[in-house]
């Protein structure tokens, strides 16, 4: 998938079935929504939304229509006053879904809408295991400014990105080597270390929301969801770590007698399928401390976790080891949990080594998949 700098705005950036399944047709709801972006797109960010908290999902029964699936239908004017401050000189352009029958490549779409002063650009895709948990998507779309939507929702939003997944329901189990089908909002710069306005936020949860019921819509999926707003909780804020708890996990801490090398780190807030620490906030977080225990999102860090680095064995589970990352992927009573150390460079290769054991102890146990003790080579 592209690096996610060409996906920023040019401006900134029924009773279940047990026979055997019949052949899926080339246009079947699945592969309707598959694979990475194209080139021509050029989009970028990712995410993924539980089946849970939207009700009566039921399977389309054909392709995208190019005219049904137009920027303007999926955003309302209480959205665009909302996003644009009101400005009535927003201007849309699109590139309708397109559809590769060889099936290389699945179907994306992608809208941008603009005034004279932002950009917004919503996109449509499968994120894949290659490169959503490798590069900006992940870095930008599951860092702590983003708050979990809650009411079993798998999605997130901040003031300048949100994120949400197509449930599966709708579109079925995603294919191997694929993460969920998700539509992303980008709007504005991204900046790690601003603090989150909260109004600007709902706007974009709201955003991401009014479109995809719009997809499911025309996907002739029933149900919709609900508006996530009322239950966002207060944004996150930088905190003050106490001495022995690195970002918040008790017993944590860096290796050796030294202070702490960044300042007040900020910690996502707010139950969801994401807890995320970033320490270091400038461009981009100088150490970065990840759950992922969603198994839908963390399937998109598998491939990191199998060729990452140095191989780590552990009946509960892979990973790998190198300078600037840590990962390992347990295999947990609700599937599979993603944990991650990730440093900034290579310079802090003891610091990865250090936290990822008894990172991936202490959070395991806060996520109920029980102990687990990883043994670095």
């Amino acid at each position: 998938m592209p690096d996610a700098d060409a996906l920023a705005p040019a401006a900134e950036s029924a009773a279940p079935d047990t026979g055997p399944r019949p052949p899926r047709r080339w246009w079947h709801p699945r592969r309707l929504l598959r694979g990475r972006l194209r080139p021509v797109v050029a989009a970028a960010v990712a995410g993924v939304l539980a089946g849970a908290g939207v009700t009566a999902w039921q399977s389309g029964t054909g392709p995208f229509s190019a005219a049904g699936n137009q920027c303007w239908d999926g955003f309302g004017e209480p959205e665009l006053k909302a996003l644009f401050g009101g400005s009535e000189d927003v201007t849309a352009a699109e590139l309708p879904i397109w559809q590769d029958k060889r099936g290389f490549d699945g179907p994306t779409g992608t809208c941008r809408l603009t005034t004279a002063g932002s950009d917004l650009v919503a996109r449509l895709y499968t994120l894949d295991t290659t490169y959503a948990g490798t590069g900006r998507w992940a870095e930008e779309f599951l860092g702590p400014r983003l708050t979990p939507l809650g009411g079993g929702l798998l999605g997130m939003a901040s003031d300048t990105r949100a994120w949400l997944a197509l449930p599966e329901g709708c579109l079925g189990a995603p294919d191997e080597f694929e993460g969920p089908t998700v539509v992303d909002v980008v709007q504005g710069r991204h900046d790690p270390g601003d603090d989150v306005d909260t109004g600007r936020r709902a706007a974009m949860a709201r955003a991401v929301v009014r479109m995809v019921n719009h997809v499911l819509a025309d996907q002739g999926c029933g149900g919709t969801v609900p508006d996530p707003v009322r239950g966002l909780p207060a944004p996150p804020s930088h905190i003050d770590e106490e001495p022995g708890a690195l970002c918040g996990v008790k017993g944590l801490r860096l290796p050796g007698k030294r202070e702490y090398d960044e300042y007040r780190p900020m910690v996502t807030r707010g139950e969801g399928p994401v807890r995320t620490c970033d320490r270091g906030l400038s461009s981009r977080p100088g150490l970065r401390l990840m759950t992922v225990s969603d198994p839908r999102l963390a399937e998109i860090f598998d491939n990191l976790a199998r060729d990452g680095g140095t191989k780590l064995r552990n009946p509960r589970g892979y990973g790998a080891l190198r300078p600037d990352l840590g990962i390992f992927q347990a295999e947990c009573q609700t599937g599979k949990v993603t944990f991650l150390v990730k440093a900034d460079d290579a310079d802090r290769a003891d610091d990865v080594a250090a936290l990822l054991p008894p990172f991936v102890a202490a959070e395991a146990t806060r996520v109920g998949c029980g102990p687990i003790r990883v043994t670095l080579p």
